[in-house]
């Protein structure tokens, strides 16, 4: 695999404003539903811009293990290091910017921690030192304290150079493999930003019966699609499959529905009892919950409840922004009922371009999993792996099955269209 330069743009693209001309020509109208209430960024999407890289002087300790991570874990020193860590207090954290670094520093130490030795000799019990600010601050946060989706993506990204080239805040093992899943994952959020101010204007453009506003914003949403899939595709030049799965992917990985840990992890000084969560996973991805739910994308009842259960995974104002979208108008049935041929194909091109994104990812699961799976049995590890893996073999970091979600994602995509 080559060492990659991912590069960052901002492509928020589309015609679309906050604002909207009245037809009586008395200046620009405020339109009903803003992102910015949710505080969702326009030119971002979901991605936190220009996260914080350092935290403040006093948790210097914290930072110090997050700079070393991949190596303090193959030489085998991590536990030993955050072992002697000082328990901090994590009151001196202001602000939502140094409380999403601290989750992410500390959401990665933990994750270093409990697999550093693999599934043959996981860590039960979350040391205090670690446990203690760890949950203090993830109850601050309204997530859980484990590794999500908004850690190493949406706020684990840096610009490197003034050229725009990107960098993860914390790496976690396996090179330049971690590095790219983790950036490239981070490109199709940032490609899927045009989608997210589409999803805004639809919702506007059916509050406001607005039909050619309702069709522009699914062009714009079609065009995302396709935006985020030649996104994904360049994963292939960045990211080794064997290190991916002998390496890297053991730290998405949770204590829920986990064989190794089939009782969950004992956070020390937070309960006596073990508690269960699950890895991180894209189906904490609010952008794909948002996708689903404005075009009325309706999941099989297994898949549902998966789904359900990982917005508990995503940043407060984020699971607003879902639960907001669940009380407003569906946009299928004004579709349906308009009776435009307009809006009908461009509904139908909307979902069978979301239907082509879900089936690549399939194809991309199918090849870094599933075919890595079966390749990595009876040879050698790879370097810096950890052991085996057997229990992730056809399962998603998640907890899902993850071959049987994701056909049953884009199956559920293709029954949307609209028959004429």
């Amino acid at each position: 695999m080559q060492e990659g330069t991912f590069f960052y743009s901002s492509k928020s693209g589309g015609s679309f404003g906050k604002t909207m001309e009245t037809s009586n020509n008395h200046g620009p109208k405020q339109l009903p539903f803003t992102l910015k209430r949710f505080h969702i960024s326009e030119e971002y999407g979901f991605i936190l811009p220009n996260p914080l890289q350092e935290l403040p002087p006093f948790y210097g300790p914290w930072m110090e293990i997050a700079r070393q991570l991949p190596d303090l874990i193959e030489d085998h020193e991590l536990r030993s290091c955050v072992d002697k860590m000082p328990l901090l207090s994590s009151q001196y954290l202001q602000g939502y910017r140094e409380l999403v670094l601290a989750h992410l520093v500390l959401s990665s130490i933990t994750m270093g921690y409990v697999w550093q030795e693999g599934e043959k000799g996981v860590a039960k019990i979350l040391p205090r030192n670690l446990a203690i600010p760890f949950w203090e601050i993830s109850q601050t946060l309204g997530v859980p304290p484990i590794l999500l989706h908004m850690d190493f993506i949406l706020v684990n990204w840096k610009k490197k150079d003034p050229y725009g080239n990107l960098d993860p805040i914390v790496h976690l093992p396996g090179g330049e493999a971690s590095r790219g899943f983790m950036l490239i994952s981070f490109l199709v959020e940032n490609a899927a930003a045009p989608g997210i101010k589409a999803v805004a204007q639809a919702i506007n453009g059916l509050l406001l019966f607005d039909n050619n506003m309702l069709e522009e914003a699914l062009r714009e949403l079609t065009n995302t699609f396709k935006a985020m899939m030649t996104t994904l595709k360049k994963i292939h030049d960045h990211v080794d499959p064997a290190v991916f799965y002998g390496v890297t992917r053991i730290f998405f990985s949770g204590w829920k529905d986990s064989p190794v840990l089939p009782d969950g992890l004992i956070y020390e000084g937070v309960s006596e009892k073990p508690l269960l969560y699950s890895g991180g996973s894209a189906a904490q991805s609010t952008t794909l919950h948002a996708f689903d739910e404005l075009l009325g994308i309706q999941h099989c009842k297994e898949s549902t409840a998966f789904l359900q259960r990982m917005r508990e995974y995503m940043p407060r104002d984020h699971r607003a922004f879902i639960e907001e979208m669940q009380s407003l108008p569906p946009l299928r049935c004004h579709v349906v009922s308009c009776g435009s041929a307009v809006l009908r194909s461009a509904y139908n091109e909307c979902v069978a371009a979301l239907s082509e994104l879900r089936t690549y990812h399939l194809t991309v699961v199918t090849k870094y999993v599933i075919i890595a799976s079966h390749k990595a049995k009876g040879k050698p590890s790879a370097p810096g792996s950890v052991h085996t893996l057997s229990f992730l073999d056809e399962t998603g970091t998640g907890g899902s099955r993850i071959a049987s979600f994701l056909k049953s994602t884009r199956d559920a995509a293709r029954k949307a269209v609209i028959m004429s």
